[in-house]
């Protein structure tokens, strides 16, 4: 059974930095897609970045494009998500997931971290 679990969350003021993590425990086979989704109170799961496994293919939301970098451990669902130029409206819980091609549907995901939070707040 495969469990994903997130670290790094908490409250940072706006313009800082944060850097996630997402680790797997057990063996996901096949080439899967890791992503970080989020979601803010009142609002749907949105995907922020994702990267397949080769790490020939990333995706980012408008939102963050420039700010956000994924990175990923190999073929591993392990890396990480460096956020920079942090704004409020990033204010969400966080979550890692993994699925077997790019999608925006959290839906066509097959593995999801608990989540951790990020606040961006004065």
């Amino acid at each position: 059974q495969v469990h994903l679990a997130e670290s790094g969350g908490g409250l940072v003021q706006p313009g800082g930095s944060l850097r996630l993590s997402c680790a797997a425990s057990g063996e996901i086979l096949g080439d899967y897609w890791m992503a970080w989704f989020r979601q803010a109170p009142k609002k749907e799961r949105e995907l922020v970045a994702s990267r397949d496994w080769r790490g020939t293919s990333t995706y980012y939301a408008d939102s963050v494009k420039d700010r956000f970098t994924i990175s990923r451990d190999g073929a591993k669902i392990t890396g990480s998500l460096q956020m920079n130029s942090l704004k409020p409206e990033d204010t969400a819980v966080y979550y890692c997931a993994a699925g077997p091609y790019h999608s925006i549907d959290p839906e066509d995901y097959d593995y999801w971290g608990q989540g951790t939070q990020v606040t961006v707040s004065s």
